[in-house]
């Protein structure tokens, strides 16, 4: 099956579509700072690509996928102190993909799947607030799985694992991949290692970047960035995506 960029298609188009077996993907992101380095849009430019990976690992199961136009203005409270960080409330994130999830479900798609890239808690929160919501509607699926977590953080890289991974090799690798001229490589190259673990950090209370021991908004080991591993991470974020959506909607929906 084919994958289609929603807002380039015409509503007649959508109309076409095989609606009750064609899942729309919302690419999940916030504007926040990473680094001195990685431009502000980092995260959605990750999604983007976590979308469009799953979108076809899931045409080559045979379910079909959209590409909905990404959320780009999320919570985002740990970089809020960083000029261009846009954070918004949870609530209205929340509110939002709900709104999403009721209009597509009356034009009878078989669900929505998130490729979110943004791991502030404040954001993962009103993401599960939101599925959470759906089902209680007895909506579409709202399919997101956290990365953050187990089983689905097992196929990625050794410094998403240990925690130390904002803006960092693991980010900076697929910025390198997908929009290589977005990256300030003199200012990477120069970055020192700030092992610090954010998730750490998170467990233990801290609510900024500043706090969590990023003070330029930064953690891992930008220098060490490479578009081979970018693309690497690229294609396993796109099998986790489409692994969750198919144990969400079932063996039935596929041929």
């Amino acid at each position: 099956m084919p994958v289609h960029d929603w807002a380039d298609l015409t509503w007649e188009e959508i109309r076409d579509l095989d609606r009750p077996r064609t899942v729309a993907v919302l690419p999940a992101g916030a504007v926040e700072a990473h680094g001195p380095h990685l431009p502000l849009g980092t995260d959605v430019i990750i999604a983007r690509a976590m979308a469009r990976a799953g979108a076809a690992k899931l045409a080559a199961k045979g379910v079909g996928a959209t590409l909905l136009p990404a959320l780009a203005y999320t919570a985002a409270p740990f970089g809020a102190g960083f000029p261009g960080t846009l954070s918004v409330s949870p609530a209205t994130v929340t509110a939002l993909v709900v709104d999403l999830a009721r209009v597509l479900s009356r034009q009878r798609f078989a669900a929505m799947a998130v490729a979110n890239a943004h791991l502030d808690p404040a954001h993962l929160g009103a993401l599960a607030d939101a599925a959470a919501s759906g089902r209680r509607e007895g909506l579409l699926p709202i399919v997101c799985p956290d990365v953050s977590r187990k089983p689905w953080a097992l196929p990625l890289t050794e410094e998403f694992r240990s925690g130390a991974c904002h803006a960092g090799r693991y980010e900076g690798s697929v910025v390198l991949a997908e929009r290589p001229e977005r990256v300030r490589e003199s200012i990477r190259h120069a970055l020192p290692a700030n092992p610090a673990s954010l998730a750490a950090a998170i467990r233990g209370g801290k609510q900024t970047f500043e706090e969590a021991g990023g003070p330029a908004a930064y953690f891992g080991w930008p220098a060490d960035a490479t578009a081979e591993e970018g693309r690497a991470t690229i294609d396993a974020l796109g099998g986790i995506l489409a692994d969750a959506v198919l144990e969400a909607i079932g063996p039935g929906r596929a041929t």
